[in-house]
């Protein structure tokens, strides 16, 4: 059977469709970390030949398939350079796809869709003491090719192995994350517990309770009225914006009055029990009431 291209139409792909033994990367006798810490395998060199010869779609994309278990992934290919009939695969893809060493894999080449969305679930509540998450994640997955759905991915992230499992990718189950815009989003850490909200007026003692939002009342210094000595009582009474701002602050009112590169000590008004004597009422003062007493002694008369 012979084929012709007699009017210069493309050449339709043909699928690459084989099975090899696969072997955990720490038995590839190459470099080992960085087969470990991404998405990509190490094929024999017979299947890069076989590939060129079927005019296959780049970048080169396979699916990964354990037919005994009817598990399956997807990942990209890193560098031909395996023995022959081996493949050598990261050890989180070999646990995905329940498969021990030497055990049989179908390879297929797959064609996927450019990822637009990605949601992970971290598998431990650890991954919340990274600092920037988003960060460390982008540039894990510079060493990923593609991303399929309930997948668990391991980051290797100073020297600490936190795995993160797929929830849901866009606009596929399976898609390919090279040169793409994609928008990622967090879920949930396994075993995370939110936070209790405590009611904090609960927390408090009964006398500070009253005082979080305390009534504008309190004591007046200097709320007196004056007395002239032409007996006018004109202009004697203290304006209520002046009584306000002599009113000590209490807890929970804002100083409206700050002047930055000022600090105030206000003072905490003892509370009483309730039984202080009510002050007297002021008599009516009358000026000039007192006796007056002289320095000169008035002569004594005989």
């Amino acid at each position: 059977m012979f084929s012709f291209n007699v009017f210069g139409e493309a050449l339709q792909p043909r699928p690459f469709n084989t099975h090899y033994r696969c072997y955990s990367v720490s038995m590839f006798p190459g470099d080992k970390q960085a087969v470990e810490n991404g998405g990509k395998i190490i094929m024999p060199p017979s299947a890069l030949d076989v590939l060129t010869r079927l005019n296959i779609v780049y970048p080169m994309l396979f699916k990964l398939t354990n037919q005994r278990a009817n598990r399956h992934t997807h990942c990209g290919v890193l560098e031909f350079v395996a023995d022959e009939g081996k493949v050598y695969i990261p050890y989180w893809m070999m646990r995905n796809l329940l498969l021990d060493e030497g055990d049989l894999v179908h390879i297929e080449s797959q064609s996927l869709p450019v990822a637009t969305f990605s949601k992970f679930e971290p598998q431990s509540v650890e991954f919340l003491d990274i600092t920037n998450p988003k960060a460390v994640l982008e540039n894990a997955l510079r060493n990923f090719a593609c991303l399929t759905q309930d997948d668990v991915i391991a980051l290797n992230y100073n020297d600490r192995i936190y795995e993160m499992r797929v929830l849901e990718v866009r606009p596929g189950n399976a898609v390919s994350i090279i040169e793409c815009d994609m928008n990622v989003e967090f879920a949930a850490p396994v075993g995370y517990q939110e936070p209790e909200k405590m009611d904090s007026s609960s927390q408090l003692p009964d006398d500070d309770k009253e005082e979080i939002i305390p009534e504008n009342v309190g004591f007046y210094s200097f709320q007196g009225s004056g007395n002239r000595l032409d007996g006018k009582k004109k202009n004697l009474q203290l304006p209520q914006e002046e009584l306000l701002k002599r009113l000590p602050r209490q807890r929970g009112i804002p100083d409206y009055d700050y002047e930055v590169g000022y600090i105030k000590f206000w003072r905490r008004t003892p509370k009483t029990n309730g039984t202080e004597a009510k002050p007297e009422e002021p008599e009516d003062f009358d000026p000039f009431k007192g006796k007056g007493t002289s320095l000169r002694q008035a002569k004594s008369r005989k």
